[in-house]
């Protein structure tokens, strides 16, 4: 995630130094007001990505007599999502929000990118795009966060609506992880990369926690009061051991090792069709989520189990390969493995939402094929897998642990340090090991550039 670091900084920076207390009250006060109808927004995004998806994946089939997706059903579905997709990045303003494979941002978004992200992400993510809701919901959390204070903005200087834009993406960033942690521990890691600290850093991340936390006052309450439901992220109960054994910690190594290398190689490819696509978008949508359906379909085929295995995020498949991982041959985990990693790698390039639960599940897919070893087991290597991806795919080591824990629910406590010791591996992996210099040097320049901006 290349960017990501980089363009927090730059909105991070903008704070300057801590306000009056009077100036710092006021600016609380719209953190806390802005929360609510973002996470309100946040909650009707999701529901209406939720209910999509179950009707064209679950409530259709059934109402033609498949007892599940047949193997050609992502083909007329992706076509479709290409179609609408390449219209949004084509010829709407923001191209549809940020190229996946660029990874996250916590930048600004102006409010007339608003139709097009939403006009992408409604119609790729519940028709079968291989990507994740949480790239939409950052650019909606800031995009709605200016709008509401848009009365105010005479009033307000840069860099207060640059603190309130991060605290509306925090926000956003907390309702899909299920939790104010994760936005509030994400703001934290991106600006003290960017070189923040003391009362800079306090400026951007206090309106920013605050924000979360009354945000999420609200979205629990929401599923409650509405009936509406949303896929939920801890996964259920996983039978585990108490604790990890010495096997278990020797063996984590090498699996995150491998899975770095996996999530590397998937991004590459990525990258690569990005760059294709530039010059064409339009095209390059269409016959990439054509590309997508096929993977899906011929996943089905080949090994005789759903389309949606490789279809749309994972983040539904993962409580099931969690609960139940001998449900899983050998044969079937490669070939998933495979197809969804072709169809996540040309969704990164070629239509739009966020990257990471489709690495997350990658990662759980490689741990859990691997737990065979001798001494290993499935749930550390389930931990081992989906930290691992998560460390190579976010340059934020702090809360890729955050979420992964977070993640395994009862199983947490045992499984902490698989996850802490994978995260380190897979980060050293990918980000000193496997990227290339030119992109370490770019790297390490943006966060200089972040770390100047904030000093001056």
């Amino acid at each position: 995630m290349s960017g990501a670091d980089a363009t927090a900084g730059r909105a991070a920076s903008a704070s300057g130094s801590l306000p009056t207390p009077r100036g710092f009250g006021r600016l609380l006060l719209f953190a806390a007001g802005v929360g609510v109808p973002v996470s309100l927004a946040a909650f009707a995004f999701l529901a209406v990505l939720h209910e999509l998806t179950h009707q064209v994946w679950e409530v259709l089939p059934e109402g033609l007599g498949y007892d599940s997706p047949p193997w050609w059903w992502p083909l007329p579905w992706m076509a479709l999502a290409g179609l609408l997709v390449g219209f949004a990045v084509r010829s709407l303003p923001g191209h549809g929000g940020h190229v996946p494979v660029d990874g996250l941002s916590l930048g600004v978004v102006p409010a007339s990118y608003v139709p097009g992200v939403l006009l992408a992400a409604l119609a790729g993510l519940p028709l079968g795009a291989v990507l994740g809701p949480e790239g939409p919901l950052l650019a909606i959390g800031s995009a709605l966060a200016l709008i509401l204070v848009r009365p105010w903005d005479a009033r307000l200087d840069d860099p207060t609506r640059q603190v309130l834009a991060v605290a509306g993406s925090a926000a956003a960033l907390s309702a899909i992880f299920g939790s104010p942690i994760v936005g509030a521990v994400f703001v934290v890691e991106a600006s003290a990369i960017a070189g923040l600290s003391g009362a800079r850093l306090v400026g951007v991340v206090l309106p920013s926690i605050l924000t979360s936390g009354v945000g999420a006052l609200v979205f629990t309450g929401m599923g409650v009061w509405t009936g509406l439901e949303i896929a939920p992220l801890t996964l259920p109960g996983i039978d585990g051991p108490a604790r990890p054994d010495l096997a278990d910690v020797l063996w984590t190594i090498p699996v995150a090792v491998l899975v770095a290398i996996v999530v590397r190689l998937v991004h590459r490819l990525g990258g690569a069709v990005a760059r294709a696509a530039a010059a064409h978008p339009f095209a390059a949508a269409v016959v990439g989520a054509l590309v997508v359906g096929a993977c899906a379909s011929g996943y089905a085929l080949v090994t005789g189990r759903s389309p949606m295995d490789v279809a749309l995020s994972g983040q539904d498949l993962l409580a099931p390969l969690a609960s139940d991982p001998a449900a899983w041959g050998a044969g079937a985990l490669v070939a998933l493995l495979a197809f969804k990693g072709v169809a996540y790698a040309v969704s990164l390039g070629t239509l739009r939402g966020g990257p990471i639960f489709p690495a997350v599940l990658l990662g759980a897919a490689t741990g859990v094929l691997v737990a065979e070893l001798p001494g290993y087991g499935a749930v550390p290597g389930l931990a081992a897998g989906m930290a691992a991806a998560t460390a190579a795919t976010l340059p934020f080591p702090v809360s890729s642990s955050v979420l992964i824990v977070m993640l395994l629910g009862p199983a947490a406590p045992a499984m902490a340090p698989i996850v802490l010791l994978a995260v380190v591996v897979g980060y050293v992996t990918e980000h000193f090991l496997l990227k290339p210099r030119r992109e370490r040097r770019a790297a390490a320049s943006g966060e200089a550039s972040g770390a100047d901006a904030a000093t001056a």
